[in-house]
Order: structure tokens, then C-alpha cells, then sequence
């Protein structure tokens, strides 16, 4: 049984910092795509940052609010993968989920996520 579990939000002043992780059990971790979606109270869910099998030389997604702000990694010894988000802005404000993919596609669409996380709240003040 594959689990995908989140951990690290919180409450966070604007301006300050947050680090995401998520672990991937049950499955191969490294044979697979990974990535983070975010859903806002009265929004829809929405990619935010993306990470193909391999760290070094391979793809990266964000979506253009988060570029040079969110950084996305993955440690495959470790079957895990981290948001480190900078400079978090009140609209950062969501649940924030994690998303294995189906294949080596970037999920950065509902389509292309095997499994999901249950959320993580990440909520920023002003």
C-alpha cells in the first residue's frame, strides 16, 4: 500500500520561511515524478512546483508566484521530497499536498498524480 505523507506547515509571519517534506512509502520512490499542489480557501487546486526522477540535470516546474521563492528538492535514498519556501507572501496561505506521479511525467496536473498526500496547512500572516 502506497502512503504519501506530508509534514512541516504551520503558522508563518509574512516574509518568513517554511520547509515541506514528504515521504513516499510503498512504492519506488526514484522511478517516479514528484510534486506539490496547493489549494486556497474558495480555489482551486493548483500545481505548484514539480521535480523529475533526478535532482541533478534534470526538470523542474513552479508555477511563475512561486519562481525564485520555492525551491523544490528530492533525497531518493531517503524516498522523500521538500519544498523550502521563502519569503512567504498571505496569498501563500493554503493546504498544501503532495503528489506522486504516474510515470516520469512532471505532475503538474490531477491527471498525471498516482497518489496523494491528506494536506498539510501552511497559513501566513500579515
Amino acid at each position: 500500500q502506497v502512503q504519501v505523507v506530508e509534514s512541516g506547515g504551520g503558522l508563518v509571519q509574512a516574509g518568513g520561511s517554511l520547509r515541506l517534506s514528504c515521504v513516499v512509502s510503498g512504492r519506488t520512490f526514484s522511478s517516479y515524478a514528484m510534486g506539490w499542489f496547493r489549494q486556497a480557501p474558495g480555489k482551486e487546486r493548483e500545481s505548484v512546483a514539480a521535480i523529475s526522477i533526478n535532482s541533478s540535470g534534470g526538470r523542474i516546474y513552479y508555477i511563475d508566484s512561486v519562481k525564485g521563492r520555492f525551491t523544490i528538492s528530492r533525497d531518493n535514498a531517503k524516498s522523500t521530497v521538500h519544498l523550502q519556501m521563502n519569503s512567504l507572501k498571505p496569498e501563500d496561505t493554503a493546504v498544501y499536498y503532495c503528489a506522486a506521479g504516474t510515470s516520469l511525467l512532471l505532475p503538474t496536473t490531477g491527471s498525471r498524480v498516482a497518489y496523494w498526500g491528506k494536506g498539510t496547512l501552511v497559513t501566513v500572516s500579515s
